[in-house]
Order: structure tokens, then sequence, then C-alpha cells
């Protein structure tokens, strides 16, 4: 026995106590991943081979390898806190390089851009209007700030159930020979409203009015903000509808069979409740195919038209597969993008960073960039966060075993300098 021995053994054993100590103080920090120190013998090397009767000549710590287990998930109350839920890495850019981390604690800078907390950029595929990739290499996250712009009403299409009981209107002619006197409801049979969107987002009131003119006859009429629809001193129907005898859809709209989607006459310019003039709205295609007529009281059970007015954004939401929703104030989503995320051959490969982040080496191989949810990639927890995979209890037992052999290798340093004692007083 020698000192060496006994000195290698120190060393290795507290490389073991750092890196359970590294362990320890790292239990809270999400996204942080254990370590282990891992050791290797050593024996001295001879030209002419020492045989089976050769002693070691100690012991050497072979790798810290980090074991990237899952961690639990915690939820929490930011939308930007994300968890990968499986295998991958968050891909964020330092300026000079992408690096990778499991730490989803994300923010806004002021810039818009999505940072972690040594601000460094994630990354995330761009995608179009309609939440298709556009395209290229993942880049940094931009928010839009500004608001989303308006669009006019271009279609409309109502659902909706006639009385087929009810009565003709008006019961006798009106003095002043109108067909309808939207001001008098014994004039017609029902109404309903909705909102329009002219092309600067001003809403405008459309209210439709069905009056029966005959056995399986209506007549639509439409005011807008009070103004007919068509422009004119006298109402004019914007549809008339032909019912067949056993009721259901109609067999005729406007003269033009049952499969008719025709253009609303053109919306005028109206007073607007807020002040100014609204701008005229053409081209409008209003679909009145799944209205039906039966013995049953009138109701309206679908009114949806596709203009809205402008908003500003008011939230991000990210799905499981990384795709970024922003919200506007005018119920709007936009996609803004979808965030990317990496895997490695050999995770064990990684060089650690600090910050909770790790980079690739040549051990590791080349990333392979993916979205979350495809192939061996996990998907993303919104408003939750990884944390650490230590086992606190197991690290203080492994702290009282490497204690233990600390103590065990220095003793053999003291039994060793007693030998040498024993020897150098020998008379």
């Amino acid at each position: 026995m020698g000192f060496q021995q006994g000195l290698s053994g120190l060393n290795a054993s507290s490389r073991n106590l750092e890196v359970i100590g590294n362990n320890v103080a790292n239990a809270n920090t999400y996204g942080a991943k254990t370590a282990r120190a891992e050791f290797a013998d050593m024996y001295a090397n001879s030209m002419s081979g020492a045989g089976a009767q050769q002693a070691g000549i100690g012991v050497r710590v072979a790798a810290v390898a980090q074991q990237f287990t899952q961690g639990n998930i915690s939820t929490t109350s930011n939308p930007l806190d994300l968890a990968i839920n499986g295998n991958g890495f968050f891909i964020v850019a330092n300026g000079e390089q992408d690096v990778y981390t499991r730490n989803g604690q994300f923010k806004i800078d002021r810039e818009g851009y999505i940072v972690n907390n040594e601000g460094h950029r994630l990354q995330a595929y761009a995608l179009d209007a309609n939440g298709n990739p556009v395209g290229g290499d993942p880049g940094d996250v931009q928010l839009p700030t500004g608001g989303v712009a308006p669009q006019q009403t271009g279609t409309i299409s109502m659902e909706a159930t006639l009385d087929s009981r009810a009565g003709v209107r008006p019961a006798t002619p009106l003095a002043s020979g109108d067909p309808i006197d939207f001001s008098d409801a014994s004039t017609y049979n029902n109404a309903t409203s909705q909102t329009v969107y002219d092309a600067k987002g001003q809403p405008v009131t459309l209210t439709y009015y069905f009056q029966k003119t005959g056995a399986d006859q209506w007549d639509v009429y439409a005011t807008a903000n009070g103004e007919n629809v068509p422009s004119g001193a006298t109402p004019a129907a914007i549809a008339s509808l032909t019912f067949p005898s056993t009721g259901g859809n109609p067999s005729d709209i406007n003269g033009g069979g049952a499969n008719n989607v025709f253009t609303l006459p053109t919306i005028p310019a109206v007073t607007l409740s807020t002040g100014g003039d609204s701008e005229p709205i053409s081209g409008i295609q209003i679909d009145l195919r799944s209205i039906t007529q039966y013995g049953s009281a009138f109701g309206v059970t679908d009114l949806t038209q596709n203009g809205y007015a402008p908003g500003q954004l008011t939230g991000v939401s990210i799905d499981a597969s990384g795709v970024m929703l922003a919200r506007y104030s005018n119920g709007q989503t936009r996609p803004a993008a979808q965030i990317a995320i990496a895997n490695f051959t050999n995770v064990q490969g990684l060089q650690p960073l600090g910050g909770n982040e790790w980079t690739m080496t040549y051990t590791s191989g080349d990333p392979i960039v993916g979205v979350p949810g495809t192939g061996n990639f996990g998907v993303l927890q919104a408003g939750a966060l990884e944390e650490s995979n230590v086992d606190l209890t197991g690290e203080l037992v492994n702290m009282i075993v490497a204690q233990r052999a600390y103590q065990a290798n220095a003793q053999t340093i003291k039994t060793e300098d007693q030998v040498m004692q024993t020897l150098v007083n020998l008379r």
C-alpha cells in the first residue's frame, strides 16, 4: 500500500462530494438535471507486463455524467412558462450560437422577443396567417406588439326556422303604399339583428325583417342603423324565399333556385353611434339556404359574418404542439410562430454552460430539430415548469456514503504514515 492510492481516493471522494453538493444546491432549479461522479480504477503499465499479481495505484474520476430523466411538472399562472413532457430541449440563441435548455422560464423583453433569464432568445419556426410553416430554419420569436387590421364583412350565413303557421303581413295594405313599416311590428312577422363591419372596421347594425306574403312565401327586408337596404325612400325586399309545401329549406331564393347564394345590396353609409359615418359596404355574399319553414316558433340558431373591428394584442397562448397564438381585443387569434425543440443522439455528450444551458459537442452529435409532438419529441405544456430531477433524499444518503469513503481513504494515508514511521524507527 502506498500514499498514491489513498491520495487518489481522497481526490475522487472530494470530487464526488462536490457533485453531490451541486445536485443538492440545484434541487429547486427548474430544468436542472442531477449528475453523478463515475469512477475508474488505475493500474501502472509495464513493458514486460505485471500479470495477475499487479496491484492498482488508485482511482480516478472517469466522468461526471448528467442524468436527463424527466422531472416533475408543476403548474404556474404564467402562460409563457413552458415544460417539455418527454424528449427534447428548447433552442435559445445567445448571439453567437444556439444553446439548449430544459428550463422553460421565458419572458418578453422590451423589443417583444421571448427570452430566458440569461437574455437568450427562444427559437421557433415562422408561420403564415393560416398557421402553415413558411419554411427555413428556426429564428427568434418576436411577438406582434401592434394590433390587427380590420376586415370588412364579405360573407354572411344565416340558419333560422320560420313559423309556417304565421299569418300574412301586413293584414291590410298600408296607407302609404309601402310593403312594410319597420316601426310597426304588425307589418312583419319576425326580426333579428347582427353587426357587420365596413372597411375601417366600424360596426353597423344590420336588422333583418321576415314578412310572410303568402302560402310558403316569405320576403326578407333589411335596414342598416335604420336606413333602408337597398337605399331608397320605399323599402325593397333583399330576398324572396319560396318553401316546399312539405316544409324544409327553400326551394327557391330570389328566382335563383334552392342553392342561390346572392350578393346583398350595398349597405349605405349610415350615422354611427360613436359619431361620424360608416363607409358603404358592398359585395357581401349572403347565404340563406339554411333557413327552414316548419310549424314551430321562429328562432335563429346561427348568424355569422366574417368581418371584424381592429384589435390590440391582449395575450398569448401556446398549445401542446408549440404553436403560439396571439389573442386580440376583437376576438381574433393569429398564429405567431411554432416553437422548435432539439434532441441529440447522445445527450450525455452535451457540455453544460451554466444558467441551465448546454451546448453541443462532437460527442453529443448534431442536433435533431423538430416541433413538439412529432417523432420522438415530447409535447409542450404551457403554464407549467419542469422541476429538477434531483432526489434530495437519495443525494443526502449519497453524501453520507461519500463522506465515509473520504474518511476511509484518509485512514489509509494515516496507516501508511504509521508504517513508514515504524520503518524509519528501526534500529
